[in-house]
């Protein structure tokens, strides 16, 4: 199939974007909106093939991404100095294979879980947002569209999602955390131990943690 071309995404009679403020304005948690830098976001868009009439569409084109609670979830756009991933980037949209396939990475957080968008790579309904939970290393059904997850994360209990994950002082500890790091917990979170708080933890790349979490746990568990 034809790649459609920039002017055929860019929608510049109803752009998404404005759906975007309109949510972030009445959000409940913290919103950090990074700037973007045009010829990034025109890039993404062409790569995601995707309208920028769509939230998705929208972030990717107008943002380097969105930090939501100081930084604990990131959503990806086009990339930013704090948070120096794009969608299309990250996801290898211009490589084979891609990342994920079968699914779109749209964000992550600060313990190394990781949201996707589902197309047909992760057994489950197509089009929900699922997240790989460092504590379980499943993928699991939480939103029924990207809008969405987008608006739990801005308006929803993010506390009650993450629970006992979260410790005493997270919010001192997270602004110092740059976007393309997360938390390394000992012993890891799926593992038995202490709650979370009371477990060591050090940066690392958030590269690494999809590698063991991801792409090597799962597989020498179900050995």
């Amino acid at each position: 199939m034809p790649q459609k071309t920039l002017e055929q995404l860019m929608d510049l009679d109803e752009p998404g974007m404005e759906l975007v403020r309109e949510w972030i304005q009445g959000a409940k948690n913290r919103v950090t909106l990074l700037d973007v830098d045009p010829a990034a976001g025109r890039r993404t868009l062409l790569a995601l093939q995707v309208t920028s009439r769509s939230p998705m569409g929208a972030i990717a084109l107008e943002t380097g991404g969105i930090l939501i609670d100081d930084g604990w979830v990131r959503v990806l756009g086009s990339g930013n100095d704090r948070l120096p991933r794009s969608l299309d980037a990250w996801n290898r949209l211009n490589e084979a294979p891609h990342r994920l396939p079968g699914a779109l990475l749209v964000g992550d957080d600060a313990l190394g879980g990781f949201f996707a968008w589902n197309g047909d790579g992760i057994p489950g309904p197509t089009g929900h947002v699922f997240y790989f939970a460092p504590d379980t290393l499943r993928w699991e059904d939480v939103a029924a569209s990207y809008s969405e997850w987008l608006l739990f994360l801005l308006r929803g209990d993010l506390e009650g999602f993450y629970g006992d994950n979260r410790w005493r002082g997270w919010q001192a500890e997270i602004q110092k955390v740059p976007g393309d790091r997360a938390f390394c917990i000992d012993p890891f979170p799926f593992a038995k131990g202490p709650a979370l708080g009371g477990r060591s933890r050090r940066l690392v790349p958030i590269e690494e943690l999809w590698g063991l979490y991801v792409v090597n746990f799962p597989k020498q568990i179900g050995k």
